[in-house]
């Protein structure tokens, strides 16, 4: 957030060395995204003839011309019309001596909506331009910029869009003046003074026609709702220009505090999945605790669209501190234990089954690998010492027998005859099965003297929610068989190391890393 003197003194030129700023001027690329409509064919007439501010410490200054490139997207969907715009833009860069890139997009009826799908389009393709230009020039990225031609009165409709549409406070900002290296240099003009602008210089343009059609919102609010609202304030574009400019201030600041209060929740994070702590997003703030969900749900999946209703949704379960909520793109929200756990679908999926052998390792998924080691209990080494140390440690570790588990002979006396310390051959033949909690899971657990217990009774009681139990590793004997260790959470009686044990093995569950 910019400073009271960053801010209301930044048309002033910043003082430094004269030579190091035309060096980098005349090395960072300047991209005109031109379509060949009024506005952008005004910002491409202004950039070669007039002063703009491109945000980059000069203020309202000339660009220099060998910094000037521009960019026009051929989205192919109003036929001869958009060939028409193409062959405009081409004549328009040859009249005034400009390097011209030409993109072409193709859309099909599975590309949803055909405006946001252009969109995201032409940047991709301004944003993979520049990289080539810097690249060519040597010049920082950083330093560079991609100028549209938004104008106060876009501002002033993409405003009432949002607000038609229920935004909040980021969407009401609408239009920024800068975003990285975007910037938008004509946001103060209206459209009407452009026109002028351009009839004043006898420069013509291009017209689309699908901009009569009232049958998308944007057309909808030009050309029935600004005029209405135009009767009662002349000036409104640039009315609602300057409550953006607050707005905008006032989003990028509580922007900052709920990356903070983010940071300050989160307990876990893994691709496709992310813990926060429920009390401590309770106790937040309801402005800070609605941006904290949404960022949470972007970090999961950054095309993610999530609602005012999925947030309210998810707060509400935080608030009661039990529920679920289904958000868009499949994710998972669910507060269970005191923690808000947030999954895509990838990460709910349960471990893929496998066999580990011993010695070897096994990929778990999320970041995770199962070790299994042999080791040979030397004489005199406490190996029932030993678990409980590795059970104490918290670590995501277990020790088990090996004869117990029909791997090595259970006459110790002949095992270790004239190889002590050795592991007998019998038992580097061991694999164990993997996979992930199976509904009727049994076990005897370790410390219950023999007593059997539902998995998911232990599960529930070392307070793992329903949404990761699916992860949770399962090491068996056998595909259906006993089970040996629910990893992270208790090892089975039957297979546990005693004083008679002289092979262990050592199960591990560590990062992949």
């Amino acid at each position: 957030m910019p400073t009271v003197s960053q801010h209301y003194g930044h048309h002033a030129a910043p003082r430094t060395d004269k030579s190091a700023l035309a060096t980098r001027q005349a090395a960072a690329p300047v991209v005109l995204m031109v379509s060949g409509g009024a506005d952008s064919t005004a910002l491409l007439l202004m950039a070669c003839t007039s002063k703009l501010d491109i945000q980059d410490g000069r203020g309202v200054a000339p660009i220099a011309r060998e910094r000037l490139h521009v960019l026009h997207v051929n989205h192919h969907l109003r036929g001869e019309a958009s060939d028409g715009d193409e062959a405009f833009v081409r004549d328009l860069c040859a009249q005034y001596g400009l390097p011209l890139c030409v993109e072409h997009a193709y859309f099909d009826n599975e590309s949803g909506n055909i405006e946001a799908a252009a969109r995201e389009v032409r940047y991709a393709a301004a944003r993979r331009y520049v990289r080539e230009l810097c690249a060519e020039s040597g010049a920082p990225r950083t330093a560079a910029r991609i100028c549209t031609a938004h104008t106060s009165s876009d501002r002033a409709e993409t405003f009432l869009m949002n607000a038609i549409k229920g935004s909040g406070p980021a969407g009401l900002s609408s239009i920024p003046r800068r975003r990285n290296i975007v910037v938008r240099p004509l946001l103060d003009l209206t459209h009407d003074e452009l026109v002028s602008y351009l009839q004043v210089h006898g420069q013509p343009w291009r017209e689309d026609e699908s901009n009569e059609d009232v049958s998308y919102l944007r057309n909808y609010v030009r050309h029935r709702v600004m005029p209405v609202v135009a009767q009662r304030n002349a000036s409104v574009c640039k009315t609602i220009g300057a409550a953006c400019e607050i707005l905008g201030d006032e989003d990028a600041f509580l922007s900052q505090l709920s990356a903070q209060a983010f940071r300050s929740c989160l307990r876990k994070e893994a691709a496709g999945a992310l813990v926060l702590d429920a009390r401590r997003l309770a106790a937040a703030e309801v402005v800070i605790a609605r941006r904290i969900v949404r960022l949470a749900i972007k970090r999961i999946d950054p095309d993610a669209r999530p609602e005012m209703r999925h947030v309210e949704r998810v707060l509400s379960c935080v608030a009661e501190g039990a529920g679920s909520v289904t958000l868009p793109a499949g994710i998972d929200a669910r507060v269970e234990f005191g923690m808000l756990a947030f999954k895509a679908p990838v990460a709910r999926e349960g471990l893929v089954a496998d066999w580990v052998t011993v010695p070897g390792r096994l990929p778990l998924g999320g970041g995770r690998m199962l070790v299994a080691e042999p080791m040979a209990v030397e004489p005199g080494c406490d190996i029932v010492r030993r678990a409980r140390e590795l059970a104490a440690a918290g670590e995501v570790a277990a020790l088990v027998d090996a004869a117990a588990l029909g791997f090595a002979d259970s006459d110790s006396e002949r095992i270790l005859a004239g190889s002590r310390g050795e592991i007998p051959a019998e038992a580097r033949l061991a694999r164990l099965w993997v996979d992930g909690p199976a509904p009727g899971d049994v076990m005897c657990p370790l410390g219950m003297s023999g007593r059997s217990k539902k998995v998911s009774d232990l599960l529930g009681e070392a307070r793992i929610p329903v949404s990761e139990r699916a992860g949770v590793p399962m090491v068996r004997t056998a595909p259906g068989g006993a089970v040996v260790w629910v990893a992270g959470v208790r090892a089975d009686e039957r297979f546990k190391c005693t004083v008679a044990t002289r092979v262990a093995y050592l199960l591990r569950v560590v990062d992949a890393d």
